[in-house]
């Protein structure tokens, strides 16, 4: 009898085979790779006949239609506790499980910090200009006693505002449901509402989740209000921000630059504008992607399917 077949999706690095340990799932089931994503269109038949797949964060989509088109599918793991790219009451529907793993806020906390400090001291063009031979090529700027704001003081919000405050800066912060007592317990004072904050700040830094709700919340008014100096930086959802006035905003220069990992389309396009503009430090999407969080991703995933296999699955999501 053949065994079931899972799909690894989107290991884009080559590393998910070697993050963990997949022996426990030798002779239960066997395992494809694909190294690239997949276009809509060449999904459905890549994934044909699995009866499992393990998909890599939101880099690929599992709308009502995937589902549709693959009756053998029988579970699907995520790697964190919250896909938006998946519609669960489809998977569910069609009698798809879906399970989560654990994640990690160190490490987009962490890439936040290389965003800022790389706009900061303008690290990118001094880097470029001792590759080509020059020599100090512009002037940087200090944090200490600056304004840091926070649209958004979760778990990762939080840790962005304890480098903050280490950094000697003034942490301001902002949300849709953000208390004045919650707001102190996470190292911030808080906003009055959103354009008092982007007005206010030297640094804003967008860490909400996406939803109806949040989509396109920073828009051409909140981005008008930002000082001359002041960056900004999304490592949490493209969409949080109106890509339209954004790109306005950064080439006709309503505020000094932007550090982005996050974007509407993922991958960006070969062409796409973000990637020239000269005040954008962008980078793709690598807030999650360290070697501790793969393995604590890929090992939970080895986990769920375990679960799955002897009838006990966890971390189901939906």
């Amino acid at each position: 009898m053949a065994l079931p077949r899972c799909a690894i999706l989107d290991d884009y690095q080559n590393v998910a085979l070697t993050s963990t340990d997949w022996s426990p799932l030798a002779g239960r089931l066997e395992l494809d790779r694909f190294d690239r994503a997949l276009a809509a269109d060449e999904l459905v038949d890549a994934l044909r006949g699995h009866q499992v797949v393990v998909a890599m964060r939101e880099r690929t989509p599992f709308p009502a239609a995937v589902f549709d088109a693959l009756p053998e599918l029988r579970l699907l793991v995520t790697t964190g506790m919250r896909n938006a790219s998946i519609d669960l009451a489809a998977a569910a529907a069609h009698g798809v499980t879906v399970c989560g793993t654990r994640g990690s806020s160190t490490a987009t906390a962490e890439l936040t910090w290389a965003l800022i400090l790389g706009l900061a001291r303008n690290l990118v063009d001094e880097a470029n200009g001792m590759r080509a031979g020059d020599w100090q090529r512009g002037i940087g700027l200090e944090l200490r006693g600056r304004t840091l704001g926070l649209l958004g003081l979760g778990r990762l919000g939080s840790a962005v505002a304890a480098a903050g405050q280490a950094f000697g800066m003034d942490v301001l912060a902002w949300s849709p449901h953000l208390t004045p007592e919650r707001a102190a317990a996470g190292g911030a004072r808080l906003a009055a509402d959103a354009t008092e904050l982007f007005a206010g700040s030297d640094v804003v830094s967008i860490h909400l989740v996406l939803s109806d709700a949040t989509r396109g919340l920073v828009d051409e008014r909140l981005l008008r209000a930002m000082q001359p100096t002041g960056y900004l930086v999304n490592t949490s959802r493209g969409p949080i921000v109106d890509r339209t006035a954004l790109v306005r905003a950064l080439r006709e220069g309503w505020f000094a630059g932007a550090g982005l990992d996050v974007y509407d389309v993922e991958p960006l396009t070969a062409d796409d504008e973000l990637r020239r503009l000269p005040n954008v430090l962008a980078t793709p999407h690598i807030g999650y992607v360290t070697r501790e969080a793969y393995a604590t991703f890929y090992g939970d995933a080895v986990a769920d399917v375990l679960g799955w296999l002897d009838g006990e699955p966890v971390r189901v999501l939906g």
